[in-house]
Order: structure tokens, then C-alpha cells, then sequence
């Protein structure tokens, strides 16, 4: 065996994962429906204006898939899964809690809306990367629902509730 053979040999064994037409639909079938996940509501958040957006969401929701995918396509066990899994919502909070600032002259937190849309976002690529497409496409529907339609009622609430600022505060008349 040449040097030549040897590499192209070495190469090939490298590149050996997706030989099977089978696992390479399966793994782009998988990848997709992450980012189609992912863009879904990335895309809510982007027109929002919101902290995280499109791309984000989208990166978030491939990469909690290939951290699931990947394993269990090489055959881990379900321990070992259930392991990188934790290791992914752990993680993912610290992302979550970069997008929550806290106003302090309002005194009002912004970005948990943000925060828990890349959470469950992370949740949806999980579920792409196991397998579970469909729980994630209905899933999907589920968060675009309430980021959609909640926001409107949310925001009806806060207009009832939040105290009226156009009238300045009355100065007492002195004694």
C-alpha cells in the first residue's frame, strides 16, 4: 500500500459516517427541521426588534441539535444522552442570561421573553436532533403562539395596570 492509498484510505474512514444514503437523509432531515425551528422564531424575535434574533435562534437550535444527534447516531447509550442533554439546558441558561438587562432607572427586567425563547428554542433543536420532528414542528407552533398572540394580551394588561405618567406629580402647597 502506497502513501497515496494510505491517505485516500485514512480520508475515507474519516468521511465514513455519512456513506449511507439513509443516515445522510436522516441527519440533514434532522439538521433542517432545527433550523426551520429555529427561524421560525428567530424570525418572530427578529421583526421584534428583540435581543437575540434570526441567526441566533437558528445557530441555537442546530447546535442543541448536533449535540444530541451526533451521539446518537455513533450509538450512545441513553445515560450518556441524557447527560449531554443537562449539560445543554445548563449551558443554555448562561446564553438565556446574557440577553436580561436590568433597567434600573424603570426598575423593569427586560430580555426574559428573549432569554426563554433561546431556551426553548435549545429545547425544539433537542428535540430535531432525537428524532422528534414532529413534537418540534408542533412544539414550534406552540411558542409562536404565545410570543404572537399572548403579546397582545400581555400588552392590554400592562395598558390597564400601568399607572398614568402624563400628569406630573402635584407639588403640595407649602404650609
Amino acid at each position: 500500500m502506497t502513501v497515496l492509498d494510505t491517505v485516500l484510505a485514512t480520508v475515507q474512514a474519516e468521511f465514513s459516517d455519512l456513506l449511507d444514503v439513509e443516515q445522510v437523509t436522516r441527519v440533514a432531515l434532522r439538521m433542517s427541521v432545527a433550523l426551520l425551528v429555529g427561524a421560525a422564531i428567530g424570525w418572530d424575535r427578529e421583526r421584534r426588534d428583540a435581543e437575540a434574533g434570526l441567526r441566533t435562534h437558528m445557530l441555537v437550535s442546530l447546535g442543541a441539535a448536533l449535540f444530541v444527534l451526533v451521539p446518537a447516531e455513533a450509538g450512545m447509550t441513553p445515560d450518556a444522552l441524557s447527560r449531554i442533554v443537562q449539560g445543554v439546558v445548563a449551558g443554555i441558561g448562561f446564553l438565556g442570561a446574557g440577553a436580561v438587562l436590568k433597567v434600573s432607572e424603570e426598575g423593569r427586567i427586560h430580555g426574559l421573553t428573549t432569554a426563554a425563547s433561546i431556551w426553548v428554542t435549545a429545547a425544539l433543536g433537542i428535540a430535531a436532533g432525537l428524532g422528534r420532528e414532529s413534537t418540534a414542528l408542533l412544539a414550534t407552533a406552540f411558542v409562536l403562539v404565545v410570543l404572537v398572540s399572548l403579546r397582545r394580551v400581555g400588552r392590554r394588561i400592562r395598558d390597564d395596570v400601568a399607572p398614568a405618567h402624563d400628569e406630573p406629580p402635584k407639588a403640595s402647597a407649602p404650609d
